[in-house]
């Protein structure tokens, strides 16, 4: 497929000529080869989607049996890291961080090939990134910082946002995977190792976790004051403090939908501790970012790791006195 001018900086980009790769080894056509590093909630439904699109892909994930049911959409399952991405025109990464991201491209490195594209998807810290891209220069990838906006449900459907920063040169060839996982691409820049998708995913997830607690802590007072929940949301209801997210994460909580998970509390966790840890490197105070990392890490010891972030609800609770919504 070939991008229209508007979506490039380059007019060089708009089309490719047939094949699969040109004389320096740059992918040239829009059916890639794919080896895919994670198959979690996100990275099976982008592997998923991206077989569907017509791509050959190849999946490899530290538990095989979370890839297996892969194999029923057309997805090779590989045995090893390196398995997975040998002679692939692209290798999309989406782990649960940084350090799990490193080690699986050194274990993928023997199968690795110069000058394939990497989309790294993973939601790390700003000091992963700089390792990162390090790491894309020794073997000869074209690194794309990428990460998602988007949880089981858009990432099941095709849906996600990407947040892209990486070479213009080099768009078009990734421009077929992008359309598959994705509704839309978010440029942000055009050296990944300045990290600039991961900052601006850190600040979109910085609203998106705050939001969760506070929607949780509102109907754990509710619940603390002898209030039916519900007469809050209906309360606020269509006027300015409203909000389609509020309700959406409500309802998993008072009924009961909290497995399997969007997005777990253990992820949620993680990534609020990222987003401190980068106000913090930055001379930025991230007080309510902090409070939410707390949270989430004392829900998930609580027995929540697993399930959607919004069961940080129960972490306004003792574990022995958490409220029973099944009932």
């Amino acid at each position: 497929m070939c991008a229209t001018p508007t979506d490039h900086d380059d007019p060089s980009d708009v089309c490719s000529p047939p094949g699969n790769h040109d004389r320096e080894g740059n992918v040239m056509s829009d059916r890639l080869t794919v080896g895919v590093l994670g198959t979690g909630i996100m990275g099976a439904a982008m592997a998923r989607n991206l077989a569907r699109a017509g791509h050959t892909v190849t999946a490899w994930n530290r538990t095989r049996a979370k890839a297996e049911p892969l194999a029923a959409d057309g997805v090779r399952i590989a045995e090893t890291a390196a398995e997975a991405v040998e002679g692939a025109d692209l290798v999309l990464t989406m782990l649960h961080d940084g350090p799990a991201v490193l080690a699986a491209i050194g274990q993928a490195a023997p199968g690795l090939r110069p000058g394939a594209l990497w989309l790294q998807s993973t939601t790390v810290g700003l000091e992963d990134v700089a390792a990162l891209a390090g790491l894309a220069d020794a073997h000869g990838l074209v690194l794309f910082d990428a990460p998602v906006l988007g949880t089981r449900a858009p990432a099941e459907a095709g849906q996600l946002t990407v947040l892209a920063a990486g070479p213009t040169a080099h768009r078009a060839a990734l421009a077929p995977a992008l359309d598959a996982v994705g509704a839309r691409t978010v440029w942000t820049g055009e050296d990944a190792a300045a990290g600039t998708a991961t900052r601006l995913k850190l600040v979109a997830n910085s609203w998106v976790l705050a939001a969760t607690n506070a929607a949780g802590e509102a109907l754990a007072l509710s619940h603390g004051l002898g209030l039916d929940p519900q007469s809050f949301l209906d309360l606020i209801a269509g006027g300015p403090l409203d909000m389609g997210y509020l309700h959406a994460k409500s309802a998993l909580i008072l009924g009961d939908g909290l497995s399997p998970a969007s997005f777990a509390v253990s992820t949620a966790a993680k990534d609020a501790r990222l987003i401190v840890e980068a106000g913090a490197r930055h001379g930025v105070r991230l007080d309510v970012a902090a409070a939410s990392a707390e949270r989430f890490e004392r829900a998930a010891a609580q027995g929540h790791g697993e399930q959607d972030m919004a069961a940080a609800y129960y972490a306004s609770f003792a574990p022995d006195a958490e409220p029973d919504h099944t009932a």
